[in-house]
């Protein structure tokens, strides 16, 4: 549904900015080149300059200003690939590939962020597949919905794990509302399937971008909900063993950022990056291999 959507959206600017482009050559007699450049210059810039009003807006007060600007460049530039060059082009509800037949290493689901889709682990699936792993990608659906509302849809693609793999076990990475996703499952099911659980950006106590959020799914990410606060009450200090936290200092859409954080459970602080970053940087990417290797251990 959302890749459709933007796929839409990404033909029709297309259409229109070819019409402009048609009407500046016949009639203006502009160059071509410099307009179809333009094409792919002007969404990024746009980009950079929401990236940069929500990353400082979200800069507490007293951090060091440097460190903020720095990951605006890098941010913008994950949002373009995953925005306009991934997301919009996913055609299946899920995504398995499936590792080689000798592997033993743990299957892996991967959970997307509010809004998002699988697409966004473009960067992830393939290191994961290459590393051993059979991986599974699903997208949620419907886009605005009771968090609780996808752990039927987690159920089931762990069951498709387990059955594709013959493990009992599986590992579990979510990046933001993913990692929400992840707990609301194991409450509604159990964790007697999971080997570990990482979450990355996910908002554990709320965020404070979107104070007023009216949508069932952003109104319980909201920073303190009633939601967030009633699902960790039921959580137990041995579920809690399960789950791995990173986070990202200069995080601007879950934000107080480094009050995300549950008691018990080891938390990996990431600086210099953005909250979509969370899903592409290299460092973020080999502490999660860490975990997982870690987790498959006998």
């Amino acid at each position: 549904m959302l890749a459709a959507f933007l796929r839409r959206w990404f033909i029709w600017q297309s259409l229109g900015y070819t019409a402009i482009c048609a009407y500046l050559v016949w009639v203006w007699q502009w160059q071509i080149w410099w307009l179809l450049a333009a094409w792919l210059v002007v969404p990024l810039l746009i980009l950079f300059v929401w990236t940069a009003k929500i990353t400082l807006h979200s800069r507490p007060q007293g951090a060091n200003g440097w460190v903020w600007w720095r990951v605006i460049p890098g941010e913008t530039w994950a949002l373009y690939r995953i925005f306009i060059w991934s997301m919009p082009w996913v055609r299946t509800q899920t995504q398995l590939l499936q590792a080689g037949s000798q592997s033993r290493q743990l299957p892996v689901l991967l959970i997307h962020g509010y809004c998002c889709n699988h697409g966004v682990w473009c960067d992830v699936v393939p290191r994961l597949q290459a590393l051993g792993h059979t991986v599974l990608a699903i997208n949620l659906e419907p886009l605005f919905c009771s968090i609780d509302d996808y752990a039927p849809q987690v159920e089931q693609a762990v069951a498709q794990l387990r059955a594709q793999t013959g493990q009992q076990r599986v590992a579990l990475v979510g990046h933001s509302m993913g990692g929400l996703v992840i707990r609301a499952w194991m409450r509604a099911y159990g964790d007697a399937q999971v080997a570990v659980a990482v979450a990355l950006g996910s908002p554990h106590q709320g965020t404070q971008i979107t104070p007023h959020a009216k949508l069932p799914n952003a109104r319980q990410m909201v920073w303190g909900s009633d939601w967030l606060q009633a699902l960790q009450a039921n959580e137990s200090s041995q579920r809690h063993a399960l789950l791995r936290i990173a986070l990202t200092e200069q995080d601007a859409i879950v934000f107080p950022q480094t009050a995300q954080t549950l008691p018990g459970v080891a938390t990996q602080v990431f600086s210099g990056i953005g909250h979509l970053q969370l899903c592409t940087d290299a460092r973020v990417f080999a502490w999660i291999t860490t975990q997982l290797r870690a987790a498959g251990q006998p």
